[in-house]
């Protein structure tokens, strides 16, 4: 392996991720991000709400790490019985739900066929993505996800003319691809399917979090259509900015791996139910998604410099959307000590993916429905399924 395809593999780690993230946010403060002015005097008004919200949510304190399962909301998935068949179950319909889990828009809409209720959003992709596992008709086996079509998941996920689902191509393709890379990576997904990958993991008996999202990171970096790739090194959710500056083959590079370390997180409990300890959960960082972006756009901590910014329509990898998702990530360090002040609780019971569930993510959707008809991000951002 050359010197540069080791730096560019540094990149494929939450290390990297929180490293470059308070670099942004550091730089932004000295005014040296363009797009941005950053007012930290407003993380105070942050953690209020996102104290607030976490107490009304959960009274007693007792909060899950923020995860896929807590979108299920129309009721516990059907899993197997036998604890070995479960975990590949749950990691099948965990692994395709969070890759689907991209901003669906503002106009869709799925009417649960089994309980009635109607879901918008991320329930709604949870719900929809549940109901197609369930019912066979999406699954975790490498021939079926490389076959897939965009016209079965628009079936499954009720898309029409009058109910538009964001990125549905792309999601298709998306879904094709890593069908693909599980016929091609049979060592981490043995039997050719995603459970797989819990086979895998769970004969080691522990793993930390962080060593889940490198497993991930391998496993699923050619996945992601356009994104960098630098010797050799398929980067997924990394971008450029000028701002952040090396001598070596990383220079401008900002990674950020949001629905990997989104899927990390919604991987764990299901390990933990089958007996593997999984330890370090705060070497993840916070989520660089819109909920969260949003919550420091709507409380004043992050500024646009030209409020113009608001109504244009920005591309993923442009420099103001990844030093708004780079900082988000960074703000949420900072925010933690103050949440957890507020609700008298210590790091050790109350972690980031805790202060995540219970807070900023609510706290964030509930100040956007309050700001933006349709409760849309304060950003509009160009979307192709596979980045919000």
């Amino acid at each position: 392996m050359t010197t540069a395809e080791q730096q560019v593999r540094g990149l494929l780690s939450a290390a990297a991720v929180r490293e470059r993230a308070h670099e942004m946010l550091d730089l932004a403060i000295a005014g040296e991000v363009g797009g941005w002015r950053v007012d930290l005097s407003r993380l105070d008004a942050a953690a209020e709400i996102s104290a607030r919200v976490t107490r009304e949510q959960y009274p007693d304190l007792i909060i899950p790490f923020h995860a896929r399962a807590r979108h299920f909301v129309a009721g516990t998935p059907v899993l197997p019985e036998d604890p070995t068949e479960r975990g590949r179950a749950a990691f099948d319909l965990v692994i395709l739900s969070v890759l689907l889990d991209a901003g669906s828009g503002p106009g869709w809409r799925f009417v649960d066929p089994v309980s009635g209720g109607t879901y918008a959003r991320s329930e709604g992709l949870a719900v929809a993505s549940q109901r197609m596992v369930e019912s066979g008709a999406l699954e975790g086996a490498g021939a079926a996800l490389a076959a897939l079509t965009a016209g079965t998941l628009a079936g499954g996920f009720q898309v029409s003319p009058d109910n538009p689902l964001l990125g549905l191509e792309g999601r298709a393709a998306l879904l094709r691809r890593l069908g693909s890379r599980v016929l091609e990576r049979p060592d981490i997904f043995p039997g050719g399917r995603l459970g797989g990958l819990f086979d895998l993991i769970a004969t080691r008996g522990s793993i930390t979090a962080p060593a889940i999202l490198e497993l991930l990171l391998e496993a699923l970096g050619p996945v992601w259509a356009g994104r960098l790739e630098l010797h050799g090194v398929a980067l997924g959710d990394c971008w450029r900015h000028p701002a952040i500056k090396r001598d070596d083959a990383t220079d401008g590079l900002v990674p950020i791996h949001k629905l990997s370390q989104w899927l990390s997180y919604s991987l764990i409990e299901p390990l933990q139910e089958s007996g593997v300890v999984v330890t370090d959960i705060d070497g993840l960082t916070g989520l660089a998604e819109y909920r969260n972006g949003g919550l420091f756009m709507d409380t004043g901590v992050l500024v646009l410099a030209d409020p113009e910014d608001a109504g244009r329509a920005h591309d993923v990898s442009s420099p103001l959307i990844v030093a708004w998702r780079a900082m988000t990530v960074a703000l949420l360090d900072r925010l933690a000590p103050l949440v957890r002040e507020r609700l008298g609780v210590d790091a050790a019971s109350f972690p980031l993916a805790c202060m995540l569930e219970g807070g900023t993510w609510a706290a964030g959707r509930r100040l956007a429905a309050e700001r933006r008809d349709g409760g849309g991000p304060p950003l509009n951002i160009i979307s192709d399924g596979t980045v919000f």
